[in-house]
């Protein structure tokens, strides 16, 4: 079987990629399927996208990408199927995936992790979100031969527009890749947080209650993103992500936290950061909307907190008893292992192709 791939950003670079389908891409290999991934970025536009300036650059990028795009589309009589993650291309109306269905006529597995039909402006993406066409996804979910939504929420999204939809959870390589090493003790309590620009906003709300517990409490805040923070605090340690050093820096946590505000937006996301601390063994404190009232069960591998109270109640047992995370952290491991691992999910992942 010969499967083409769709994805907006270059091979290994792109959470939503790497743990959406390319931990897979080995088992389709040793399945005997042949594949070939097509990014629409190119390394160098990745590398620049979001950094400020260089305006020229990035839209010689895009419109690079959209001749890749268009000379691709002489290619399709070789795949039987056809896997786009997220879109075809990053704005327009969706031209590539109706030549595919409807001239091709090729099956499409269309694959998405996030709300991605509704705006969700950023500063770094404002110069293109009015040309984002968001709507698209119901055209194409109507397109698709199958759909692999990340949750239940999106799944329902979807079924509005196809009766065949697959829930595929957003997975964690815990035998190859997030496999927990004894953490040496830290000196000073450590609470992490691992994400990009787009959801570090959702911080600034527990901030409040961070401060007034560091006026009793000694603890830091690791955070671990492609971009410093745009606030300051004193018990702030940046940690730039590079993937050399991921899983090394995600252990220097005690605890993990994922607050998020209750909207459709957030509902849609599929509980990576959770999944990520509690694969290290790492207790997971988070909000509990959408999917991460399902990863998290409270009080045994993780805090479900939604009011400030619930935040300055379940970091506190922390703190006063740090022997509270290796209570923990069996508990954590085996919810990812058995639930939301890469091989736990390995046949509902290969039976998209069937």
């Amino acid at each position: 079987m010969k499967i083409l791939i769709l994805a907006p950003y270059p091979e290994k670079e792109a959470p939503s990629q790497r743990f959406r389908f390319e931990q897979y891409l080995g088992v389709l290999s040793s399945k005997g399927h042949q594949y070939h991934l097509r990014p629409f970025l190119s390394d160098k536009t990745w590398e620049i996208l979001y950094q400020p300036g260089q305006k020229l650059a990035k839209i010689t990028g895009i419109l690079l990408g959209f001749l890749r795009r268009f000379l691709l589309m002489g290619t399709l009589g070789r795949y039987d199927f056809i896997f786009i993650h997220r879109e075809a291309s990053p704005i327009g109306p969706p031209l590539f995936e109706w030549i595919i269905a409807k001239i091709w006529r090729k099956k499409i597995i269309y694959d998405f992790d996030d709300a991605i039909w509704l705006p969700n402006t950023s500063e770094q993406n404002k110069m293109v979100a009015s040309i984002k066409w968001h709507h698209k996804v119901d055209s194409i979910c109507k397109w698709a031969y199958k759909v692999s939504a990340g949750n239940q929420y999106l799944a329902e999204y979807a079924r509005q527009f196809n009766d065949n939809v697959v829930v595929n959870p957003t997975t964690i390589d815990t035998e190859g890749m997030h496999k927990p090493t004894a953490r040496p003790k830290n000196e000073t309590f450590t609470i992490g947080w691992t994400g990009t620009h787009s959801t570090m906003p959702y911080l600034l709300p527990i901030l409040p209650v961070l401060d007034e517990l560091h006026q009793s409490y000694p603890f830091k805040l690791l955070t671990i993103s492609n971009q410093l923070p745009d606030f300051e605090r004193s018990y702030l340690e940046f940690r730039k992500w590079q993937k050399s050093t991921e899983i090394a820096d995600l252990q220097q946590m005690d605890i993990g936290i994922m607050p998020l505000t209750d909207d459709k937006w957030a509902k849609g996301k599929c509980g990576f950061k959770a999944l990520q601390y509690m694969s290290l063994r790492i207790p997971a404190l988070i909000s509990p909307v959408g999917v991460n009232v399902e990863i998290v069960d409270d009080g045994i591998n993780g805090f479900l907190c939604t009011s400030d109270e619930e935040w300055k109640k379940a970091l506190t047992r922390f703190f006063e008893d740090p022997s509270l995370i290796e209570q923990m952290a069996d508990a954590c491991r085996k919810k990812i292992v058995d639930h939301y691992s890469v091989l736990s999910n390995t046949e509902n992942f290969i039976n998209l192709f069937k």
